[in-house]
């Protein structure tokens, strides 16, 4: 009889490649100033010297800009593409890529109308006078974007797009992947590569390192890089004057590929810890993954989700605006995925230069994730560890009672005390008690202090919690953590709906363990009628 490996033997025995990179990245170029009313207002008068603001000084530049662009496109020699609607502009640029030749360059230029944020002057009466008088407010409308494909030689594959409306906000959009499939041939290490990944390498620490290297002041080098060598919406004076690009971050994703030695397993693997692991994106479990706390009024869908793309199944949580990504990429690696739509969820600013802050969060999500399903499918428990928490225990002048399984008492606190395993600080009486009242059918009030005493106690002496010192409060220990999980969730997904098939007076059922019983209880009735015993 073979023995299934765990999780964590997996990770540990089974990974012949691991790497962590940042992946897809998408950028915001936006002029600081032009971003509210009174910054457009000083661009205008006290920049550019009009006396009087409106959007109608807003078209000659649209204009000039546009015209630029199409005189470049005849420069460079390349093709001016109008994207049809509906049509994949990936697939679009992939087909342009295929048919380039050069180390570094522009591949096209692409076009299309998609909404945007703009500033529109509005009419607006003096309330004393009723005298008209011309007013900047934001508004939204659909304006032709220029979408500029190149390749760096440093980057590989990007776009930056421009919108050809004031105040002519861009973005750009990378790969971090590609940007190390660059540096790995620049410094003739030999690697394997697949679409989006790196599967194998000659020198696994510095493809780490290199992927480590892609830093937010290297990015704003690149972006400013082809800022100066594509048509600018702003002069040479605007620039001059301070009216220059900064980047914000739009959209990061931060990847952990481990490539396994036996494919199939490792598909095989994945799709039973997705089983598992169905609770996911309750609340509880994802401010544990993502290290932030989760209250009521907290926004967001909290949820997981198992997507099948055809055969292959991928598992997705949610958190305010970021998720996880986990999937079997190419059938030879486990991909675990951190996309962060919005800085702030995690108390950092949007600029790139939060870069390395945002990189650490992104990648300990990841880490955290792992680590959650290793608990949940590695959980196993001694005979020696089950009899000792099933009687009472005495340390030092102490005594505990015992934490008998199956009992509802001790059931409802395993799930309370693992409740407050997530809690960043630890947590306190009151927060046991707030979790543990509900799980008995009680009020908080019902259960005293004394009560709560009593069983802060005997899950501390059996080893579950320790106290934080100098503090009222406590804390899981990582083996308290995993004997509490593997108890609750023997005998909620286990025992409990077990013994509900196969009890002689439960409800008639489908059940292929009814079933099995019914045969067996057949069987020894019949050698009981032919051995002549009462039954």
């Amino acid at each position: 009889m073979s023995v299934r490996a765990s999780m964590a033997e997996i990770l540990r025995d089974r990974v012949t490649f691991e790497l962590e990179s940042i992946d897809r990245a998408y950028l915001n170029l936006y002029v600081p100033q032009l971003q509210y009313e009174e910054g457009i207002v000083g661009f205008f008068r006290r920049h550019r010297g009009m006396p009087i603001v409106s959007s109608a000084l807003m078209g000659p530049i649209s204009t000039a800009f546009v015209a630029a662009i199409g005189r470049f496109t005849q420069a460079a020699g390349v093709p001016l593409v109008r994207f049809k609607p509906h049509e994949r502009k990936d697939d679009v640029a992939a087909e342009h890529l295929r048919r380039f030749e050069g180390e570094e360059g522009v591949l096209f230029v692409g076009v299309a109308q998609e909404k945007t944020k703009v500033f529109r002057s509005e009419r607006r009466h003096n309330p004393q006078t009723g005298a008209p008088y011309p007013w900047l407010a934001r508004s939204t409308a659909m304006v032709n974007h220029y979408y500029l494909y190149a390749v760096d030689r440093d980057f590989g594959p990007f776009f930056l797009k421009f919108a050809s409306y004031f105040p002519y906000t861009a973005k750009l959009c990378f790969n971090g992947h590609e940007y190390l499939k660059h540096q790995l041939r620049k410094a003739g290490i030999a690697f394997e590569a697949a679409d989006n990944a790196i599967l194998s390498c000659a020198d696994p620490a510095r493809a780490q390192a290199l992927a480590d290297g892609l830093s937010a002041e290297r990015i704003d080098h690149f972006a400013r890089t082809w800022l100066a060598r594509l048509p600018q919406p702003f002069s040479d004076a605007d620039r001059a004057a301070g009216y220059r690009y900064d980047l914000s971050i739009l959209q990061a994703e931060f990847s952990l590929t481990q490539v396994l030695d036996r494919p199939l397993s490792g598909r095989a693997f994945f799709e039973e810890v997705i089983r598992e692991n169905l609770d996911l994106g309750r609340p509880s479990q994802v401010q544990l993954i993502f290290g932030r706390k989760v209250i009521r009024t907290t926004p967001g869908r909290f949820r997981t989700r198992v997507i099948t793309n055809g055969v292959i199944p991928s598992l997705h949580l949610d958190y305010k605006s970021s998720r996880i990504k986990q999937y079997h990429k190419e059938g030879r690696a486990l991909r675990t995925e951190t996309t962060i739509n919005d800085a702030t969820d995690f108390a950092i600013g949007k600029r790139l230069q939060n870069l390395a802050a945002l990189r650490q969060v992104g990648f300990k999500a990841n880490r955290r994730l792992l680590d959650v399903q290793r608990v949940s499918h590695d959980c196993a428990i001694g005979e020696d560890r089950f009899g000792a928490l099933g009687e009472p225990c005495v340390v030092g002048t102490q005594r505990a009672p015992a934490l008998r399984f199956g009992t509802p008492r001790v059931q409802a606190l395993l799930l309370a005390v693992v409740a407050c395993a997530v809690l960043p600080r630890g947590f306190t009486a009151e927060d046991l008690r707030g979790r543990l009242a509900p799980l008995l059918g009680l009020a908080p009030g019902a259960l005293t202090q004394g009560r709560m005493s009593y069983e802060l106690r005997r899950l501390r002496l059996h080893g579950l919690i320790a106290r934080i010192p100098r503090t009222r409060r406590y804390q899981l220990t990582d083996a308290g953590l995993r004997e509490a999980l593997f108890l609750s969730r023997s005998y909620l997904r286990l025992l409990r709906p077990g013994l509900s098939h196969i009890l002689a007076d439960a409800p008639p059922s489908a059940s292929r363990l009814r079933a099995a019983f019914g045969r067996v209880d057949d069987a020894i009735r019949e050698w009981c009628d032919d051995a002549k015993l009462a039954a």
